[in-house]
C-alpha cells in the first residue's frame, strides 16, 4: 500500500468517457496522476488512481465535492482518500463461525501489536458476536437464515466505519466484484492451501484425498478471481500417512491464524507492494516470516547441483 499519495477509487456500471472525465477533472485542478489501473468485471466498472496531491489548486474539500458530483453525473461511487486519512487505520474483520483466526487478531490487538484498530466485526452468522461483545467491538450479522451474505449491508457498514483494510477471518463467502472492486489491494482473506494448489472449498479434503505429504495454508489479497490473488505469506506442515480431515485442520488452523496476522502486519506497516499481480517486501520488511522459519534451512541440501559435475570434470 502507497502511504504517501492520494487514492481514488471509481466504481459503476461500465460506460464510455468515464476515464476521461475523471482525468480531465484532475488534470484542471493540477493534479498529477502518478498510477492508474481499471478494469471491468461482471459489467461494473473499476478504476484506482494514485495521485499527487501536493501541487493541487483547491482544496481537499473541494476536490472531495467536485469528484462527488462528477460521480452523480456519471452515475459513478468515488470514494477519496488522503494520506492523512490513513493514520489511525480501520479493520473490519468478517466472520463465519470459526474462531481461531479472529482470536489472533483481538490478541494482537489487545497487545497493541496490531497498529491499527479493530473497529467492527461483521458475520454472515451470529456464532462469533460473544467473542466480539468480550472485546467491546461491534458485530453486525449480515446473513440470512441460510447465510448469505447482504452485501449492500456490508458496503453500507464497511463506510459506516470508514474502513481501510478487510481481513476475511476464515470469511466462508465469495465477495462480488462491487466489494472487491472498491476495496482493492485492501482485503486479505487466508485460504487453508498452499496456493495455486487446491482453490476453492474443502481444500484441506482436496490434500487428504490426493495424499500430499506436505500442505499448507496462504494468506493472500483478495481479487475477483477465487484465490488467485497476490500471496503475501504462507505456512506449511507434514501430513501423516494417516491423516483424516480433523487432523489437517487440528495442523493447520493454528498456522491459518499465523499466517494472517503476519500478513495483516506487512500491510498495515506499508512492508509489502503488488505490482503485476504478485507482491514484493519492501527494504523494512525483513524482519517477517514469509514461508517457512529460517531453522529449517539446515535440514535443506545445498548439493548437488546443476554444474557441479563439469566444474569437478575440468579439474582432471
Amino acid at each position: 500500500m502507497t502511504t504517501n499519495v492520494t487514492e481514488i477509487t471509481v466504481i459503476g456500471d461500465d460506460d464510455t468517457g468515464l476515464v476521461a472525465g475523471v482525468t480531465s477533472l484532475l488534470f484542471e485542478r493540477g493534479i498529477n496522476i502518478e498510477d492508474l489501473d481499471q478494469a471491468v468485471r461482471d459489467g461494473v466498472f473499476r478504476m484506482y488512481l494514485a495521485v499527487d496531491t501536493s501541487e493541487m489548486v483547491c482544496t481537499e474539500a473541494t476536490l472531495r465535492e467536485d469528484l462527488h458530483d462528477l460521480g452523480d453525473e456519471l452515475g459513478l461511487d468515488v470514494q477519496v482518500r488522503f494520506p492523512a486519512d490513513r493514520e489511525t487505520q480501520q479493520i473490519a474483520v468478517l466472520v463465519t463461525k470459526e474462531s481461531h483466526c479472529l482470536e489472533a487478531l483481538f490478541e494482537a490487538w489487545a497487545n497493541d501489536d496490531l497498529g491499527a484498530d479493530i473497529g467492527v466485526v461483521i458475520g454472515n452468522h451470529d456464532d462469533l458476536q460473544p467473542l466480539a461483545e468480550h472485546y467491546d467491538v461491534p458485530f453486525h450479522d449480515i446473513g440470512d437464515d441460510g447465510g448469505q451474505q447482504n452485501e449492500d449491508a456490508l458496503l453500507d457498514l464497511l463506510g459506516e466505519y470508514d474502513v481501510d483494510l478487510i481481513v476475511l477471518a476464515r470469511y466462508m463467502r465469495i465477495l462480488s466484484p462491487n466489494v472487491v472492486f472498491r476495496y482493492e489491494d485492501r482485503i486479505i482473506n487466508v485460504h487453508p492451501s498452499l496456493l495455486p494448489a487446491f482453490p476453492g472449498a474443502e481444500a484441506y479434503r482436496q490434500a487428504v484425498e490426493e495424499g500430499v505429504r506436505v500442505a499448507g495454508v496462504t494468506a493472500h489479497y483478495v481479487t475477483t478471481d477465487l484465490d488467485q490473488g497476490p500471496i503475501i505469506t504462507q505456512r506449511a506442515f507434514d501430513v501423516p500417512d494417516d491423516a483424516d480431515l480433523a487432523e489437517m485442520k487440528h495442523r493447520g488452523q493454528p498456522l491459518e491464524a499465523d499466517a494472517l496476522l503476519e500478513a495483516v502486519k506487512l500491510h498495515l506497516n506499508g512492508d509489502v507492494s503488488v505490482h503485476r499481480g504478485r507482491t514484493s517486501v519492501r527494504e523494512n520488511g525483513t524482519g517477517y516470516q514469509l514461508g517457512l522459519p529460517d531453522e529449517l534451512e539446515e535440514f535443506t541440501p545445498d548439493r548437488p547441483v546443476d554444474g557441479i559435475g563439469s566444474v569437478v570434470a575440468n579439474d582432471q
